[in-house]
């Protein structure tokens, strides 16, 4: 394996994707040319290109550096690809993203958060809590931190706090000192087939903890019995039988006041300004690294009531008397519940209307109910269709398989453009309206925006 004095150009195949511009934004800050190919420009594309790194957008032999020492790929790129088949057929070093973060990581203290749904959002308070304290990391974000508008940050301190994804079983490369896991519902099972491999190879994940290493994780998880590290936390937003958990829970106009109480200790007066109770339970598992770090308590206040969130984790859009328009990441039944349950209890007093966009054919497929008991939560649910992302398309499987699984009558699929002649046609005011999903509809948000009115 290279060593990493050792690379002076690498190359990333799929640089846009959240994880990959991380770690390409790493290798930039330590001087190394750094350059790229991704299918489609985003804005997360254009951020890397201005600061200095050349992306390209067409699949092409022809266009791709021949003296990189390292070719990083992510593994939603087709094995096909003519330029990954190019540099494994030619010699070069080419590894996975997962196996270069294993190498940027093996001397450093690793604080990792796992977890179907919810890391991004914890990884980013843990390091937004290290950062603001003045503790000091590294981070490695699944997400662009509205304080910091990056997903990634470097410091002197070799600590790195890390996002550690389940996809592709990649965080089992990792060598965590504190480990977080928030979840472990089914997913991804065109990957691991049944939900119990899935718990499986969370519980290798937790044996994968330093010796005399931390586990936090939330309560009551599966197969918590089986986690195997020499202390563990268990966390809960409403349950005082774990070890860390929330009293006095306030809501002031959707922000969130409340105690949280670690081992019998307490700290007291804490604010949120993110909505969803369940922020507040990432919250506290955030909290509890900070604490077990032994950061101040007043620091740990400063730095939670100082967090922005992460854009796309119940990001307001607009929020006013009138009208709100939140936007959100979440593609997972269990996310979607969670993300609706927030906005009703929120706002109680208006009409939630969810614009959801599905991921991936084998995830509606294998949880289509989920979906359809999650999104009738909503007063309206409009579904758009299914994005493919890395995968062809399913005989049978469309959106409105999930319509059909609904109770609420008030539902219905649309395209992308009669979405956009809908949003000119209805009233907003006294309604919650939500944007949801892993695709591009993040694209059509602003345009969303502007027909209903709504102007930054």
């Amino acid at each position: 394996m290279i060593q990493l004095r050792d690379i002076k150009k690498i190359y990333f195949i799929g640089i846009g994707g959240i994880g990959m511009s991380a770690i390409a934004r790493y290798f930039h800050s330590q001087q190394i040319e750094v350059s790229g190919y991704d299918k489609t420009a985003t804005p997360l594309t254009k951020a890397l290109e201005e600061s200095g790194m050349a992306v390209h957008y067409t699949e092409d032999v022809n266009l791709i550096p021949k003296d990189v020492q390292l070719v990083v790929y992510t593994p939603a790129i087709p094995k096909g690809h003519a330029e990954l088949v190019y540099y494994q057929q030619h010699g070069y070093e080419v590894r996975k993203r997962s196996e270069v973060l294993q190498i940027i990581s093996e001397g450093s203290f690793n604080i990792c958060i796992a977890g179907t749904h919810g890391k991004t959002t914890t990884t980013t308070m843990v390091a937004h809590l290290l950062r603001d304290s003045g503790y000091g990391c590294n981070a490695f974000l699944g997400g662009i931190s509205v304080n910091y508008n990056t997903n990634f940050w470097s410091n002197q301190r070799n600590v790195c706090v890390i996002e550690a994804d389940e996809y592709d079983r990649s965080f089992l490369r990792l060598s965590p000192d504190v480990a977080i896991i928030t979840s472990m519902d089914a997913d991804h099972l065109d990957i691991y087939g049944t939900e119990e491999a899935l718990q499986d190879t969370f519980v290798q994940f937790s044996e994968k903890i330093k010796i005399g290493g931390l586990l936090i994780s939330k309560y009551g998880l599966p197969r918590e019995k089986d986690f195997n590290t020499d202390k563990q936390l268990r966390y809960s937003v409403s349950d005082n039988k774990a070890d860390v958990y929330p009293e006095n829970i306030q809501m002031h106009n959707g922000s969130y006041s409340f105690d949280v109480v670690i081992n019998g200790d307490r700290i007291e007066g804490l604010t949120l300004h993110m909505g969803g109770q369940h922020n507040v339970e990432n919250s506290i598992a955030a909290i509890t690294v900070a604490y077990e770090l032994g950061i101040e308590k007043e620091k740990i206040k400063a730095a939670i009531a100082s967090f922005k969130g992460v854009k796309r984790r119940f990001e307001y859009i607009r929020k006013d008397a009138d009208t709100i328009l939140i936007d959100d990441y979440a593609h997972h039944p269990e996310e979607l519940r969670a993300l609706l349950t927030g906005a009703k209890s929120l706002f109680p007093d208006k009409k939630c209307v969810v614009v959801f966009q599905p991921h991936l054919y084998s995830r509606t497929n294998d949880l289509q109910d989920a979906f359809g008991e999650s999104l009738d939560i909503a007063d309206e649910v409009i579904l758009l269709p299914i994005y493919p992302a890395r995968e062809l398309p399913i005989p049978g499987v469309s959106s409105e398989m999930i319509l059909n699984k609904m109770k609420n009558q008030h539902k219905q699929v649309l395209s992308k453009e009669d979405l956009l002649k809908w949003a000119s046609e209805v009233d907003p005011r006294g309604k919650v309206i939500i944007t949801a999903g892993a695709g591009d509809i993040d694209a059509l948000v602003e345009p969303i925006g502007k027909e209903l009115g709504i102007r930054n």
